[in-house]
């Protein structure tokens, strides 16, 4: 049998975001709590997605949406990670608050923010070991967040990802409306 690299290029692609999706969850936690929520998007849900990302731009003006929502046509795949938001009562004051009681609820526990962090790395650094192409966008992650692709997770990211001959998420034009 012969297999051509070109005619399994997405399944290879998919295989490799599997992995990122384990090394996001075996990241460590603190406090050991798992509050990461991590999902894959392919075909119609990236077309949503982009489509989501134009919407935000239209409303914000924030105009390297586009660049970025016409990026996403060139993933095979798009990992989303998200956290959901627990404070952990470590009373660290990280998040600009000297104790968790008088943190704000709408004021993410920073503890959840670099638990997000260390998993992104950790899928970032497999998506190199597996030499797919990828890009951390917190643009694809906000429109995840607001279709709520991962439930109720908030401070959503996303990693697109490709095999291609040149890493398309980088050296990028901006794109006008």
């Amino acid at each position: 049998m012969i297999q051509n690299e070109r005619e399994i290029r997405k399944e290879l692609v998919l295989n490799a975001a599997r992995r990122m999706m384990t090394a996001a969850r075996t990241a460590p936690k603190g406090k050991g709590v798992d509050i990461i929520e991590i999902a894959i998007v392919t075909n119609e849900d990236i077309e949503r997605l982009s489509k989501e990302m134009i919407n935000i731009s239209e409303e914000t003006g924030m105009k390297f949406l586009l660049r970025d929502a016409d990026n996403l046509y060139k993933a095979d795949a798009v990992l989303i990670l998200g956290t959901r938001q627990e404070v952990q009562g470590l009373n660290c004051a990280h998040c600009g608050y000297i104790t968790c009681a008088e943190k704000p609820a709408q004021v993410p526990c920073a503890i959840n923010s670099v638990d997000l962090g260390i998993a992104i790395g950790s899928a970032c650094a497999t998506a190199s070991d597996m030499r797919v192409d990828t890009r951390v966008m917190f643009s694809a992650g906000l429109a995840a967040q607001r279709l709520a692709m991962l439930g109720e997770a908030k401070c959503c990211m996303a990693i697109p990802i490709s095999a291609s001959s040149k890493n398309p998420f980088f050296d990028r034009k901006p794109k006008e409306a």
